[in-house]
């Protein structure tokens, strides 16, 4: 398929069941929400090593919180329920709770019950004290500048982690240009976040290794230094005046495999509106034959209908 002059790969990205929670941080004023926020999804651009995944979601007016304060909505996805409570338990105990005059509340209401001021509450020492408001019930823990206010629990629900495109482009400049527009354009859609620097991550991975101990490695069949040197290689054969020197990768995860459809489709079309004139070569996708991950973004697919099988 070809769409201004960018060919898209006959090709699906393959994603994996994961468990996630939003957690909403309001603060006195959007900076020092933003500023938890931050810290709270530092260290979480991949499962493999960080324990989560997570990103800021979007910005949320004072109207649409529970404290009526400006707030920021933060995803948070892992393997397990398990390792997802812990995650959160750690991260808003060591971001949330420590920044100036914020609160933290769940952002789902429906799903399996995970501590988020549960636990938190202990460290007011026994000066801690709670309340209940329409059957939910809230800790109010000491601090130095006042209180902080933690909803007891959140809500974990089934989710979709590991979206993805592949973006081969001529150069660095034309390769960055078509992923921070593909990220500005999935970042304006709901219950997705793409977890790497930027939303974007250079080092694409394939599972296994020549070396025992690693369970992945670099994606070789997209480095273009390796391009006929490797028998894997995506980038070799190119036409002439068609090299691609870049391939950078947008990772996404959603609340719903439809979130994730939504999102690809979306990021698919910033993308193609640079197209070839801004360098764009290809759009392909990551996966691993369709055996590991149950949930099949095919490309094309997502281009000319409105989800994916």
């Amino acid at each position: 398929m070809i769409v201004n002059g960018v060919a898209i790969d006959d090709s699906f990205a393959e994603a994996f069941p994961m468990k996630a929670t939003r957690i909403v941080i309001t603060a006195h004023n959007l900076q020092w929400a933003r500023h938890a926020a931050v810290a709270a999804t530092g260290f979480a651009t991949s499962v493999i090593a960080c324990g989560c995944e997570a990103g800021i979601e979007r910005e949320i007016p004072p109207q649409e919180t529970p404290d009526g304060r400006p707030g920021i909505s933060v995803l948070v996805f892992s393997m397990s329920g398990k390792e997802l409570a812990k995650q959160i338990e750690r991260r808003v105990g060591q971001c949330v709770l420590t920044c100036p005059t914020t609160a933290v509340f769940a952002g789902i209401a429906e799903g399996e019950a995970v501590a988020l001021g549960k636990n938190l509450r202990f460290f007011g020492d026994g000066w801690q004290t709670s309340k209940v408001i329409g059957g939910i019930r809230y800790w109010r823990v000491p601090v130095m500048d006042g209180e902080f206010v933690a909803q007891e629990t959140t809500a974990a629900v089934k989710a979709v982690g590991g979206g993805n495109l592949l973006l081969l482009a001529r150069d660095t400049d034309a390769a960055l240009a078509c992923a921070e527009a593909a990220v500005r354009a999935m970042r304006q859609l709901p219950n997705v976040v793409m977890p790497f620097p930027g939303g974007v991550v250079r080092s694409g991975s394939k599972v296994g290794s020549k070396y025992a101990s690693l369970g992945a490695s670099t994606n070789d069949a997209f480095c273009p230094t390796l391009a006929g040197l490797t028998p894997r290689s995506e980038l070799a054969g190119c036409a002439a005046g068609q090299e691609v020197g870049c391939v950078l990768e947008i990772v996404i995860d959603g609340l719903t495999q439809a979130d994730v459809g939504a999102a690809m489709r979306a990021g698919m079309q910033a993308a193609i509106a640079i197209g070839a004139a801004g360098s764009l070569r290809r759009i392909s996708a990551g996966n691993y034959g369709g055996k590991l991950g149950p949930f099949h973004f095919y490309l094309h697919e997502l281009l000319a209908t409105e989800g994916a099988r």
